[in-house]
């Protein structure tokens, strides 16, 4: 359950066979979804590398504050970027027009991004298959707004201790009933790694 060690490093936890068969799961998706503090951190490219696909998925970056850097990598290559904020700074936002993205302003509130009308936006412009690859913060805003639809976990072979970064930021779970319930779908083994799919199963709000 843990995706980083506690200074952030995470290169590399799982193996090549596990981190090409991203690449597979990259390649199925209409788009790419991470948050600014992934960008600020590790700078990535989100895009589908060593397979022919003919096109790239969107990217999707969930920066409420527009702060990632107009040199981020994933700003100059093949593909479209979509930023998606609740900052209203028309120069921020122009900016990254200039160097080619898309900017989209979601307020949902305390300064952060709406992601429930994200995903319905998403899916006006025809996005069937997201793809989440971002930090704790995001992912578990999103699996506390009930967003995530299924869960492809890579379980590799190491004890990184328990003050490693987990898999997601949630509010403190103090007894079992607050637990949150996975179906497994499948458990295959990827290289040296084994991959779980699941699905989270969520509580009907209380009446």
């Amino acid at each position: 359950g843990r995706t980083a060690m506690a200074n952030g490093e995470s290169k590399w936890i799982s193996g090549e066979a596990a981190r090409a068969d991203v690449q597979r799961l990259r390649a199925q998706s209409s788009a790419i979804l991470t948050g600014s503090g992934t960008v600020l951190a590790d700078d990535p490219s989100l895009n589908v590398r060593d397979l022919d696909i003919g096109r790239q998925p969107l990217r999707v970056v969930v920066d409420s504050n527009l702060s990632i850097p107009e040199t981020a990598k994933l700003l100059s290559l093949e593909g479209e970027t979509l930023i998606v904020t609740a900052s209203e700074d028309a120069d921020r936002a122009a900016m990254f027009v200039d160097a080619g993205a898309e900017v989209l302003c979601l307020p949902g509130g305390v300064g952060k991004v709406d992601l429930s009308a994200l995903m319905q936006h998403l899916a006006a412009r025809e996005i069937n298959e997201v793809l989440v690859e971002a930090g704790t913060v995001l992912s578990g805003s999103l699996l506390g707004a009930g967003l995530i639809d299924e869960l492809v976990v890579y379980l590799a072979p190491h004890i990184m201790g328990d003050n490693a970064r987990g898999m997601f930021k949630l509010p403190a779970l103090e007894n079992m009933v607050d637990r949150i319930t996975l179906q497994i779908k499948d458990v295959t083994a990827v290289g040296e790694d084994w991959r779980i799919t699941a699905i989270p199963v969520y509580k009907a709000p209380a009446q």
